[in-house]
């Protein structure tokens, strides 16, 4: 007799492969997932019966002390599950007070997560002062970083016209739109848009316009739907934004960032946001945490471990670490020599569920995500 750990990603297809009923390998591939929720601000009451309705089924919940004699009102919890648990609780606290129906309701985006196919978006910046020198591309050489895009593997090319690099300033309207016509021109003239989608990385309505009107797709909006007129133009063509947060403007967003919560702010921030989204018609949105946009290494380090958590929106989720600072926090290294943490960066995120990664090097992340694929689908045995 032999035997070894296994990774249990495709746990299902493993249950299958040594010969397992079908029902059976589903109902048991939900215990191989175990769920670490953190739950802030529950009355005590619901955290006590919460506690003991996990027990009962082998889950279980890390309350503070003296929340058994109710201590304090309100509290926060840890609760600990599998899958299948999940689901049970989710009935069970259905019809119990404290607040306990509003989180059994929530309870069931654990187990009706949405899933992504992972996608690419290059950058081409058509600026002189973005922070990665070696993404900024004139005259005929977009066309030629376009396609060497395509055949690279992007999936999405974002361009954009304006820098957003911590201290930059915005430009005249007219400059960005003067620089985005050209590319924009050759989309449309020679339908681009039918080999890949167009993301426009700009958050002013004139230049959104134009871009839309040529085929592009996307908008990719680092103010997050600050702007009426650019919620309403994306509702116009029926396209589909990035909603991104950012902690005040690009010139001064780097000036000492404060949250209360990083995780709980920017979920309030994508709250409002998307019911404005929605207020104008908009269905069709991708969230954008922002990293390096307002934010000090440790809440980029927040962001990216608990990455995840903004599933529960059931919109894709893009991350954006593409060469950034944080790098050069973490560990030295100048813009250039970033690669290999930025490829770090995005394959976790991609394993904790974001499906888009924007990224300067479109060849090297098709070749790391394809090797993590081809690992996760690949046999335990």
């Amino acid at each position: 007799m032999e035997f070894y750990e296994i990774d249990p990603t495709n746990s299902y297809k493993l249950f299958q492969d040594i010969g397992a009923d079908n029902m059976g390998a589903k109902i048991m591939s939900q215990k191989t997932k175990i769920y670490t929720i953190y739950i802030k601000n529950i009355n005590v009451g619901g955290a006590n019966i919460l506690k003991q309705d996990a027990l009962s089924i082998g889950a279980d919940v890390c309350v503070p002390m003296g929340t058994i004699i109710a201590k304090d009102k309100f509290v926060d919890i840890i609760l600990i599950a599998t899958k299948k648990q999940l689901k049970i609780l989710a009935k069970k606290e259905l019809t119990q007070p404290f607040g306990l129906k509003t989180l059994a309701q929530n309870l069931k985006y654990f187990f009706n997560k949405k899933t992504f196919k992972t996608k690419i978006m290059g950058v081409i910046n058509i600026n002189d002062d973005s922070f990665f020198k070696n993404s900024r591309v004139k005259g005929k050489n977009v066309f030629k970083a376009i396609d060497k895009m395509i055949k690279d593997g992007a999936s999405i090319i974002d361009i954009g016209a304006v820098s957003s690099r911590p201290g930059s300033e915005p430009i005249p309207e007219k400059d960005e739109l003067n620089k985005i016509k050209p590319i924009c021109d050759f989309i449309k003239k020679n339908k681009i848009y039918k080999k890949v989608q167009f993301s426009i990385d700009s958050y002013t309505p004139c230049v959104v316009e134009y871009a839309l009107k040529s085929g592009v797709q996307i908008v990719n909006d680092i103010t997050g739907l600050k702007n009426d007129e650019i919620a309403q133009l994306v509702a116009k063509y029926k396209a589909t934004v990035v909603i991104m947060h950012m902690d005040k403007t690009p010139k001064n967003m780097q000036n000492n960032p404060q949250y209360n919560n990083i995780i709980i702010d920017i979920d309030n921030f994508f709250k409002q946001r998307i019911q404005k989204a929605h207020s104008f018609g908009i269905k069709n949105i991708i969230l954008d945490v922002g990293i390096g946009f307002g934010k000090k290494l440790e809440h980029n380090l927040t962001l990216l471990k608990n990455i995840s958590h903004f599933r529960h929106f059931g919109y894709e989720l893009l991350i954006g670490a593409s060469r950034k600072s944080m790098i050069d926090n973490v560990i030295k290294s100048d813009v250039e020599d970033r690669l290999s943490g930025t490829v770090a960066i995005h394959l976790d995120s991609i394993k904790k569920g974001v499906s888009i990664v924007r990224v300067h090097d479109v060849k090297e992340h098709y070749q790391a995500i394809k090797i993590q694929e081809s690992i996760e689908n690949s046999s335990s045995f």
